[in-house]
């Protein structure tokens, strides 16, 4: 059979451990488990070093040895180097079940990809025609993922007596209502209605699947699948329920990113840089660091180092560069922020904790090769709203995938994640996770202190902030989570960005879905910040086409600013879109005035899966013009 070629960077997000893609035959295929990543058809094994990525901050916030970025295909190497030739990322099919699309028979297959699936029906003669995978599976809350069990739900048993040949078939009507299961030795039928309905009952999740399987007393619960790892798991005890397997709510990847700082500006080069990709460089390094941690002098570097490494490689290195190399790997020693008791807590991409050390970098003019920032200059027109701006030359942004949930975008924890991504644990000193390394650039602004102090102690700009706030805790305690508070700044800078993204696809040369926003809020006293930094999610080679840094010049600015706050004025779909924001829109229905002719963005480019917005906060409501934060720009 085909195989599928994809992007590096897809098999970290959207397409990572766990989730379901189509290869170009039509295949649909789930991406495997960590355990077989990186195995060669050769004998000789992989050279590691050039998949490996460091960041010490991501690295000690996911508490691994290191990143690695995903295996690349190449069908020969480079004279006698075979190295790392013909490595691939092992997908298996899934789902399992195949309908024939002329007698409409259920055949369950196996997951290995060996040959296409054909119809053994004699109602074909010489012909068997090729079967076609089902459109449904089953998931749970925990993130298991199972086949959907037709010949239980038509037998309304979870262990049905009769094996008789099962054929799905089509009897009219709207959905799932249209589709039924159909026994041909019993004569069973069975419409696949309401199958992905879920509804709360004493305050415990139910759905419809889960329930009336075989009846309300025997539920029929999880029983722990993971196919993308070739194991169960061992049963759950959560409800299942059925989904459509290309639904959004089947995977919903946890990705942790950090922007590259340096331990020093500009004291570390590109060749050292370099020189630490090496395995045993950083293999060195690191275990000096659990011996003598960050004060580690610089002869003894040297001299293990040399033990390890030819010393040609780092002898034109100074002891200085060496030494900052070495803190750059493995920190300055003062990262560990979380308290034992949230070890292994899910990180919230928004923890002021962990950003903040990038908004006091970004915010002033480093310089340095992996992250440089200059002062354009800001328009006068502007300096009511903005206190700075900045133009992010160079930045090297570093995303991993830590685990993925299903049915919820709920919280995860650290070490629940890891188990979903591989059949064995590693050791401590070993764990890794696949990653990916963005280079480009970006355009950094920070709203006016003051100006914002007196904009979020209005009494009606907090109630409309609340509003969102009250409607996202119902959405979450109706399925036992916890909510959050969405602060006035939140909303204004989250809602400003998405604005200012879709404006700047018209000036710089990136499609909306190249560039992304991070958010830098707080309303933390000793973390206070309200930034935001909108950058390339996705470049050429060199990482940047300067398009973008070119329009946080004081004129380009104005002109994208006037354009993105008048156009919020007025959307397409107006009074709609604002009135229906009154009482909720969008996801979860926790958007306000924001709508996909306004304010929505390709769901890579947000932070947030296009929740949490408001136009009205920016430029004001049709009651009230003078509510948003912009309403007196022009």
């Amino acid at each position: 059979m085909n195989t599928g070629a994809m992007r590096r960077a897809q098999l970290v997000t959207p397409f990572g451990v766990g989730a379901m893609s189509v290869l170009v035959d039509g295949t649909s295929v789930i991406t495997a488990g960590l355990d077989h990543w990186y195995e060669p058809e050769g004998r000789d094994d992989p050279a590691m070093e050039e998949y490996q990525e460091h960041d010490w901050r991501l690295e000690a916030r996911l508490r691994v040895n290191e990143l690695r970025l995903p295996p690349d295909y190449r069908y020969q190497g480079h004279g006698d180097d075979q190295r790392n030739v013909k490595l691939t990322v092992p997908a298996l099919r899934f789902p399992r079940w195949h309908f024939c699309m002329y007698c409409k028979r259920l055949e369950r297959s196996t997951l290995t990809m060996r040959e296409a699936v054909r119809c053994e029906n004699k109602e074909h003669g010489n012909s068997k025609p090729r079967m076609s995978q089902v459109p449904f599976v089953t998931i749970c809350a925990a993130g298991h993922l199972d086949d959907f069990p037709f010949d239980a739900w038509v037998h309304r048993t979870a262990n049905p007596s009769c094996k008789g040949p099962l054929r799905l078939r089509s009897i009219g009507g709207d959905g799932l209502e249209g589709q039924q299961v159909v026994c041909d030795r019993c004569g069973k039928k069975r419409s696949l209605g309401r199958i992905t309905e879920a509804h709360d009952k004493n305050k415990e999740q139910h759905t419809f699947f889960s329930d009336n399987l075989s009846s309300p007393d025997d539920p029929y619960l999880c029983s722990g699948a993971r196919p993308w790892l070739a194991e169960d798991e061992g049963a759950c005890g959560l409800p299942m329920r059925g989904a459509l397997r290309g639904a959004g709510n089947i995977y919903f990847p946890k990705v942790e990113s950090s922007i590259y700082l340096p331990w020093k500006e500009g004291s570390v080069s590109a060749e050292m840089h370099d020189l630490m990709r090496h395995p045993a460089v950083s293999a060195t390094m690191r275990t000096l660091h659990n011996i003598f941690g960050v004060d580690l002098e610089a002869g003894i570097l040297r001299s293990q180092l040399r033990e390890n490494v030819p010393p040609e490689l780092f002898g034109p290195i100074p002891d200085e560069e060496l030494i900052a190399g070495y803190r750059d790997l493995v920190g300055s020693g003062d990262e560990g922020n979380e308290s034992d008791e949230e070890s292994d807590a899910e990180f919230l991409t928004g923890n002021d904790e962990w950003r903040y050390p990038e908004f006091q970098l970004i915010r002033e003019t480093p310089i340095d090769d992996y992250l440089t920032a200059t002062d354009p200059g800001l328009h006068t027109d502007l300096s009511s709203h903005l206190e700075r701006v900045r133009s992010v030359d160079v930045l090297r942004e570093t995303r991993a995938l830590r685990g993925f949930t299903r049915v919820y975008d709920d919280v995860l924890k650290l070490s629940a994640g890891k188990a979903l991504l591989r059949r064995e644990p590693l050791p401590s000193g070993q764990d890794w996770l696949p990653a990916y390394v963005v280079k480009g650039e970006g355009i950094y602004l920070e709203l006016d202190p003051a100006q914002l102090a007196a904009w979020e102690s209005r009494r009606e700009v907090q109630a409309r902030a609340q509003r969102i706030t009250d409607q996202y805790g119902k959405f979450t305690a109706r399925r036992g989570g916890q909510g959050r508070a969405l602060t006035p700044r939140f909303v204004l800078l989250h809602t400003l960005g998405h604005l200012l993204i879709n404006e700047l696809v018209f000036t710089c040369g990136y499609s909306s879905a190249s560039l992304r926003e991070r958010l830098y809020v707080s309303t933390n006293a000793e973390r206070e910040m309200a930034g935001l930094l909108i950058y390339t999610a996705a470049g050429d080679s060199e990482g940047t086409m300067g398009g973008l840094v070119r329009m946080a010049r004081p004129d380009n600015l104005r002109a994208v600013f006037v354009s993105a706050v008048s156009g919020a004025r007025w959307c397409s779909t107006d009074p709609v879109c604002m009135e229906a924001g009154e009482q909720g829109q969008g996801p979860d229905s926790c958007n306000l005035a924001a709508c996909h002719g306004c304010a929505l963005l390709p769901e890579t480019s947000c932070e947030e899966f296009n929740r949490f917005l408001d136009r009205g906060l920016v430029i004001g409501t049709f009651t009230d013009p003078t509510l948003g934060y912009f309403s007196t720009f022009s």
